[in-house]
């Protein structure tokens, strides 16, 4: 038997393939199965059909292409995920999978038979030219999208190293629409980014591929080892992560849980139910996390989120995730392409399904531009004429903020929602100090 591909994100890479998908699973309230002469009796409408279109259709088309296109319209009128993948579309995927391929480097979906971005990755020509999560493409190089399959729209922005091509986007709270000009380019996708913010790790995954997990615990220990015991906390980006492979999602959330289920996955089958619990072992021994998410956070970065959030192992800060809680299992034709198809829900330890609703976060945080503001307001005790001396000796840590760093924060003025969560990891930090410290004095 065929081995089968499982993956979770159900949007299109443009550049490699329509989609992506894993695991195996559910669809709840599927109608009953015909019986065998309604099946004979609709094959032999689908013959019918098949061949007036063969024989009349004004052009000539070939067998290959009617038989493919029907099979991609039977699965794609089941859900926004589902679909087949020719033979170049397969291996496009295969190549995906690995971290690099060529393309724009969005991730799109179809949303009401419009083509939606859900995000751009990381250093590729879309994000270099401000594609957002939430764009829709009305028009590639000025022909109109409406209509067009997710596969067909995908090819369309595919093609050959530096060509150009031109999208037309529509942006909530822009009256008018917005033309980009981008150069296609190989997109080598790095899924794990790390630096130090002072005290805090920061580490951002922007896809869940085959390297994830191991690079994410390489720059975990080297920022371990750089911050030492001042190391106050972590902070995972998962920011416009539209997901990729669950094998990859379940070792990313296990990495941070030390026991109990981080998800689990439901489908009509009763061999494809299953449960992924985590082993003992917690990278960062119970440290402080915060996680970062939004619109753009999709599918793998959803049972992260979901998993960390259900366990208290992490706040959950930012917003509302795009909220896609399928699975896709990607299926081998032996000689063909493949299809991918919906077989399952995923939901998170509480049980709780987030398909189209997505994580809600701890702490709402939405993006904002912060300017600095004087808030000293003005004049102070000792600016008063005969106010009193203080002749205490100033600690050496006095004029610094808890990170021993120069106080205020770098980062306000670009990007608040990283801001937000390092200053809520050294508030943590800080209580726990002052904790610890109490219980120490009334001990003695």
């Amino acid at each position: 038997m065929a081995r089968s591909w499982m993956k979770l994100s159900g949007v299109a890479l443009v550049g490699v393939v329509a989609g992506m998908a894993l695991a195996p699973h559910v669809l709840v309230g599927a109608e009953q199965p015909s019986s065998p002469a309604d099946t004979f009796r609709n094959l032999k409408l689908f013959g019918d059909v098949f061949e007036r279109v063969r024989s009349e259709y004004v052009e000539p088309v070939s067998d290959q292409k009617l038989i493919e296109s029907a099979i991609n319209g039977m699965l794609t009128s089941l859900d926004p995920h589902s679909s087949y993948l020719n033979a170049d579309q397969y291996r496009d995927m295969q190549v995906q999978t690995k971290g690099e391929f060529g393309g724009l480097g969005i991730e799109v979906t179809m949303d009401n038979g419009l083509v939606k971005v859900v995000s751009p990755i990381d250093d590729t020509p879309a994000s270099k030219a401000g594609i957002q999560a939430g764009d829709i493409i009305t028009q590639i190089d000025n022909e109109a999208v409406m209509g067009l399959t997710l596969n067909d729209a995908v090819e369309k922005m595919r093609g050959p190293i530096d060509s150009k091509i031109q999208l037309t986007l529509v942006r909530q709270g822009h009256d008018d629409p917005i033309n980009v000009s981008l150069n296609r380019a190989v997109i080598k996708v790095s899924p794990v980014r790390a630096k130090v913010e002072g005290d805090v790790a920061y580490l951002r995954l922007t896809q869940f591929t085959e390297q994830s997990t191991s690079n994410m615990v390489d720059k975990i220990e080297e920022m371990k080892k750089q911050l030492g015991p001042n190391m106050r906390g972590l902070v995972l980006d998962l920011r416009n992560d539209p997901g990729g492979l669950l094998d990859q999602a379940v070792s990313v959330a296990d990495t941070f849980i030390d026991k109990g289920e981080i998800v689990s996955t439901r489908g009509r089958r009763p061999d494809s139910i299953q449960r992924f619990s985590a082993k003992p072992g917690d990278i960062l021994n119970g440290m402080p996390m915060v996680v970062l998410i939004n619109g753009g956070s999709a599918s793998a970065s959803e049972i992260v989120a979901g998993a960390l959030q259900d366990h208290r192992r992490a706040i959950i800060m930012g917003t509302q995730s795009f909220g896609k809680g399928s699975v896709q299992t990607i299926m081998p034709i032996p000689g063909q392409g493949a299809i991918r198809l919906t077989t399952a829900r995923y939901y998170t330890p509480a049980g709780t399904s987030i398909q189209g609703k997505g994580i809600t976060p701890d702490i709402e945080v939405h993006e904002a531009s912060v300017s600095l503001k004087d808030d000293t307001g003005g004049r102070h005790e000792a600016d008063l004429r005969g106010a009193l001396v203080n002749t205490d000796k100033p600690s050496p840590d006095a004029q610094k903020s808890p990170s021993g760093d120069t106080a205020g924060n770098p980062l306000d003025s670009e990007d608040y929602q990283l801001a937000r969560a390092i200053d809520i990891l050294r508030g943590i930090s800080m209580y726990e100090g002052r904790a610890t410290g109490s219980a120490a004095a009334r001990a003695q």
